[in-house]
């Protein structure tokens, strides 16, 4: 995949996290790259089925200076938050919180799908907040399927999950210029990339698909050049993740759940969540993760 007639720009090969009931594959931030538009952490995890009892159970943790944004294509994640945020996503919805200044956040399987042992499978993403939007009040969105708009074309459906695609416009907050969308391809169906967004990258998650003509590696994160029209087929069928916005002039830093312009506020935050200044979520307050001595995610250098 070194020659895409001019329409890829790079091709960074996620790295897989074995958690022993599922895997999490994650692409950015990368050595070689840090953000694409807003996103700065894109992970993809599942498809996979846990075993009867069994929950993913990830305990209140915090971020600062950004916007996690949460889609599912199988399965079922209950949410709470320190702001008394309280949501159970389904696959079709969006969920989008804010960190801005902090926020301290909880992500399980509900009880009721533990018995038969419950799903995985879906995305979690990162949005740098913009310059002057750092440190924005914390916020939850919960967008439900109704406001996510869905392009039909042959045989070919995508659903705007951010920004404005194909002509229709999602009711999901954007803090910057964004667009994300899940684009699912028919056996033998073909549909266009919008060139619109300053910054594009597409990733196979499910099935095969292909882009002008050349098979794309499951998982991959594909970047694309600026401007050049690029095409998605598939002959059996697949599943794509569109994903991009407008480039950011300002760098930003990514240590463990901390994003910021500024490496003196990450290490605020570093010392504010040991220290236990950061705030308890309502009806999850009784355990929290603590803070690593060898962080996975960071940025580079």
């Amino acid at each position: 995949m070194d020659d895409f007639d001019g329409a890829v720009e790079q091709i960074i090969t996620p790295v897989t996290h074995d958690l022993g009931d599922f895997k999490v594959h994650r692409a950015l931030p990368a050595r070689e790259r840090t953000m694409v538009g807003p996103f700065i952490f894109v992970d993809q995890f599942g498809p996979a089925r846990l075993p009867p009892g069994k929950g993913m159970d990830v305990r209140p943790h915090p971020h600062i200076n950004l916007a996690t944004v949460t889609y599912l294509f199988d399965g079922a994640i209950e949410h709470r938050d320190s702001v008394g945020s309280h949501a159970v996503i389904e696959p079709g919805a969006i969920n989008l919180m804010t960190a801005g200044s902090g926020i301290v956040h909880s992500e399980r399987s509900p009880q009721s799908l533990r018995p038969d042992g419950p799903s995985l499978y879906g995305m979690q993403t990162w949005l740098a907040l913009p310059d002057g939007k750092e440190e924005v009040a914390p916020a939850f969105d919960h967008v439900p399927e109704a406001s996510l708009p869905l392009v039909e074309d042959g045989g070919t459906r995508a659903r705007v999950l951010m920004g404005t695609l194909w002509g229709a416009t999602a009711a999901t907050p954007c803090h910057s210029p964004t667009i994300y969308a899940d684009i699912e391809l028919g056996a033998g169906a073909s549909m266009p990339v919008d060139a619109e967004a300053d910054e594009r990258a597409v990733m196979l998650v499910g099935g095969e698909a292909a882009l002008d003509g050349r098979d794309l590696a499951p998982f991959a994160l594909i970047i694309l050049r600026p401007g050049p029209g690029a095409r998605l087929s598939s002959a059996s069928g697949g599943r794509v993740m569109l994903l991009g916005g407008g480039a950011f002039s300002t760098r930003r830093h990514v240590f463990w759940n901390f994003v910021s312009s500024s490496r003196e506020r990450i290490n605020q935050a570093k010392e504010d969540w040991q220290a236990m200044r950061f705030p308890l979520v309502p009806g999850d307050d009784q355990e929290f993760i603590p803070f690593p001595k060898v962080p996975t995610t960071v940025s580079y250098p």
